[in-house]
């Protein structure tokens, strides 16, 4: 496909697919498209996201490209909706986008000189910094962190926000230790059969974990995923060894299967 022609053709499909979206949003569309709305929705876009991170995981490159039409179609649909309620079009969507690109990457499009990605990341933050001047937070600094978003990407924002007015652990041993303290709280309340307190102790350990992984620079969701793809490899190696089926082992041959799998 010549690479020239591309833009064009990404626009010519890219309004097919909103008036398709449009079609099936009519009177005398879809029934189930019809009866769809922002609430029901919405938990179909964090599957198809997290769908699309399985994919790139894998590198599964054609699944990525039909994930990537799953995760546009949550957006077509979105805005759809909006424009029905009058709240706003998938025009002003690509609108807004535009805008944003063009003016927080300034060393493109204006007369900003960024040599390295550092720089570039800087300027963002500060663009980003001077667009919300003015604008009405609740909350305080932590209330531009939004409560809807993954329990632990939130938890890393928050710890990352307050970082900047320097109420952060001073370094990693810090949170190692902080770590080792909310394990002890937490065997104490499990102890003591305090379910409400274990949960309250349970979360605080999270929490602290998420922090630890901030310092790291390690993604605490991604690290995560690995952790999941490595269980269930050794998982389905200890089946493998036991001929195909884990029920009815002792928990010592379960033990020597996981040891054997690890060592695979």
């Amino acid at each position: 496909m010549d690479s020239k022609k591309t833009p064009d053709l990404a626009a010519e499909r890219f309004a097919e697919a909103v008036g398709i979206m449009a079609r099936l949003r009519a009177p005398d569309g879809c029934p189930w498209d019809r009866e769809q709305t922002f609430d029901t929705i919405k938990r179909h876009t964090l599957e198809e996201t997290y769908e699309v991170f399985d994919a790139i995981e894998r590198r599964a490159w054609p699944e990525l490209k039909d994930e990537l039409g799953d995760l546009l179609l949550q957006v077509l649909f979105y805005a759809q909706m909006a424009e029905e309620a009058g709240y706003f079009s998938i025009t002003e969507v690509v609108d807004g986008l535009n805008s944003k690109l063009i003016r927080r990457h300034p060393h493109i499009f204006g007369e900003v000189t960024a040599d390295d990605a550092d720089t570039v990341l800087r300027n963002w933050e500060a663009i980003k910094k001077e667009e919300k001047a003015g604008k009405a937070r609740e909350g305080g600094l932590l209330g531009e962190v939004p409560r809807s978003m993954p329990a632990v990407v939130e938890a890393a924002k928050l710890g990352s926000k307050a970082a900047k007015v320097g109420f952060d652990w001073p370094d990693i041993q810090g949170l190692v230790g902080k770590i080792e303290e909310e394990s002890k709280e937490l065997a104490a309340e499990v102890a003591a059969g305090n379910r409400a307190k274990v949960e309250e102790e349970f979360g605080d350990l999270m929490f602290t974990a998420v922090n630890l992984s901030r310092h790291l620079k390690v993604d605490a969701e991604q690290a995560l995923r690995l952790a999941n793809a490595k269980f269930r490899g050794r998982f389905a190696a200890m089946e493998q060894l036991a001929g195909g089926s884990l029920e009815g082992l002792s928990a010592t041959r379960l033990e020597e299967l996981w040891s054997e799998a690890k060592k695979a």
